[in-house]
C-alpha cells in the first residue's frame, strides 16, 4: 500500500471528470458471482496471492535492484498480503454460507498464499508483498499495511471449519513466530535484503488505525496460538496511552477514522481502502469482546466509520462503465523507466515518485476514485452491521461491470457483500 503523492493526486483531479453511468442490469448475487469469477480468473496467482493488476512480473534482478522501486510500489505484486488477507476473510464467510467445497478450496489456496509470503525470506517475521517470476523473489520492503491483513486472513481461516488439524499447527506456529518478532521489535515491521535490520511502519502509534491494528494483532495472536500472554498484553494495551496521545487506546477506538484526517489526507475521498483492514479488525474485536464497556467503545467506532464512509459509497454513480481512459499502468516498465540505486528508504520513495504520466494515463486513478473508494466504503458500512447501510452497499455492488475493471480492488465488492448480515 502507498499513499498517493500530491503530484499524482493533482493529476488525477484534473483528468477524471464526473461521468455518470447507469448500473449494470444484474442482481446483487449475480454481480458478486461475476466479480468473484473475474478475481479468480485474472488476479489470484498460482501461489494463492492476489495481485494488483495484470502485468509483467518483476524478476529476481528487479527485486534485488529495486525496479520500479525497492518498495515495490506500482508493480503487480505491490499489495499481496494486504489484498489476500482481506479477501481470505471474505472467502471464509462465503464458504461458511455456501458450504460448497469449491469455496473452501479457494479459501485454502489463499491461506497458502499468505503462508508463502511469510516463508520466502531468511529474515524472521518478514512478510513479502508478493512473489516474482522465480516463485520466491520479492521486494525488500514490506509494511504495516501488509502485515495486519496477513493476520486477518489467517485468523479467519484458522477459526473456520476448513483447515485440517495439520494446517492449524502450521498456521499457529507461523503466526506465533511473526508475532514474537513484532513483540521483540516494539511492533515495528522488519525489512529484508539490502534493508535488513531496518523497519517500515509499526503499530504503536497514536492514530486510530495504529491503535485498532495493534489491539487486533494481540487478540488474534491469542485466538490462534492459545497462549495466554497475548490476551494479557491485549488487556493491558487497552488502557495504555500511546506516545503523543492523551487518550487511551480504547478511547481512540471509539473515535473512529476521523481522528486520522489531519495525519492522512484525503481519507474520505481516496484513502478508505487503507481503513478496510482496520474496520474489519475492529469488528472482529467487537465480536470477541465480553466486557460490555469495551464492546460499546468498539461499536461506537464502527458506527462512526460507517456514517462517515456512506457518502463515498454513494459516489459509485460517478463511475462510467463505458469509460475508455488509458490504463498504461499495466506496462509499468515503460511508465517507470527511470532508475537509480536506492541505499535508503527515502531514496526508494523518491524513485517511486517519478514516472511518465502520459504513458500511465488516467484510468488507474479513475478506478481508484470511483471504484476502489466506493467499494472500500461499502465494506466499512457493511461491517457496522446496521441495516440502514444495506441499500447503499447493494447499489454500489450492482453498479460495476467487473469484466472491464483493471485493478483488483473490486474484490472489495465481495468483502462488502459477505460482511452484510444475511437473510434480510
Amino acid at each position: 500500500m502507498r499513499k498517493t503523492p500530491l503530484s499524482h493526486l493533482s493529476f488525477f483531479v484534473l483528468v477524471l471528470g464526473v461521468a455518470v453511468s447507469s448500473a449494470v442490469e444484474t442482481s446483487p448475487p449475480e454481480a458478486i458471482e461475476k466479480a468473484h469469477a473475474e478475481t479468480w480468473r485474472r488476479f489470484v496467482d498460482e501461489h494463492g496471492i492476489v495481485r494488483d493488476f495484470v502485468g509483467e512480473l518483476p524478476t529476481p534482478d528487479d527485486c534485488r535492484l529495486g525496479r520500479p522501486n525497492a518498495i515495490g510500489w506500482w508493480s503487480p505484486i505491490e499489495n499481496g498480503p494486504m489484498f489476500t488477507g482481506m479477501y481470505l476473510n471474505a472467502m471464509v464467510e462465503r464458504a461458511r454460507r455456501s458450504g460448497v467445497d469449491a469455496d473452501k478450496a479457494q479459501a485454502r489456496k489463499l491461506s497458502q498464499g499468505l503462508l508463502k509470503c511469510a516463508s520466502v525470506s531468511d529474515v524472521p517475521g518478514f512478510v513479502a508483498r508478493g512473489i516474482g517470476t522465480d516463485g520466491k523473489c520479492h521486494y525488500p520492503l514490506s509494511s504495516d499495511d501488509q502485515m495486519q491483513p496477513w493476520f486477518l486472513g489467517l485468523h479467519a481461516y484458522f477459526k473456520s471449519d476448513i483447515p485440517t488439524a495439520a494446517e492449524r499447527v502450521v498456521i499457529a506456529a507461523k503466526v506465533r513466530a511473526v508475532a514474537e518478532v513484532l513483540e521483540s521489535t516494539d511492533w515495528r515491521v522488519p525489512c529484508d535484503g539490502a534493508f535488513k535490520g531496518e523497519f517500515r511502519g509499526g503499530f504503536k502509534g497514536e492514530l486510530f488505525r495504529d491503535v485498532v491494528r495493534y489491539l487486533y494483532l494481540l487478540r488474534a495472536t491469542h485466538e490462534i496460538s492459545g497462549d495466554a500472554v497475548w490476551l494479557e498484553r491485549y488487556r493491558e494495551a487497552l488502557g495504555e496511552r500511546p506516545e503523543k496521545s492523551a487518550q487511551t487506546r480504547l478511547e481512540i477506538c471509539a473515535e473512529g477514522y476521523p481522528r486520522d484526517r489531519e495525519a492522512i489526507k484525503n481519507i474520505d475521498e481516496y484513502q478508505l481502502w487503507i481503513y478496510v483492514g482496520s474496520q474489519t479488525g475492529l469488528a472482529k474485536l467487537a465480536g470477541l469482546e465480553t466486557d460490555e464497556r469495551t464492546k460499546a467503545a468498539y461499536r461506537k467506532g464502527l458506527l462512526v466509520n460507517a456514517k462517515n464512509a456512506l457518502p463515498a459509497v454513494e459516489a459509485h454513480v460517478k463511475f462510467d462503465n463505458d469509460d475508455q481512459k488509458v490504463f498504461g499502468s499495466a506496462d509499468w516498465r515503460a511508465v517507470y523507466s527511470s532508475w537509480f540505486p536506492q541505499p535508503t528508504q527515502v531514496e526508494a520513495k523518491r524513485l517511486s515518485e517519478t514516472g511518465d504520466l502520459a504513458k500511465r494515463g488516467p484510468r488507474k486513478h479513475y478506478e481508484c476514485a470511483w471504484m476502489r473508494n466506493p467499494l472500500a466504503g461499502a465494506v466499512i458500512v457493511a461491517l457496522s452491521g446496521e441495516e440502514w447501510g444495506r441499500g447503499a452497499v447493494l447499489k454500489a455492488i450492482q453498479h460495476y461491470d467487473y469484466s472491464r475493471i483493471n485493478m483488483a480492488e473490486f474484490f472489495f465488492a465481495e468483502c462488502a457483500y459477505n460482511a452484510l448480515p444475511p437473510g434480510k
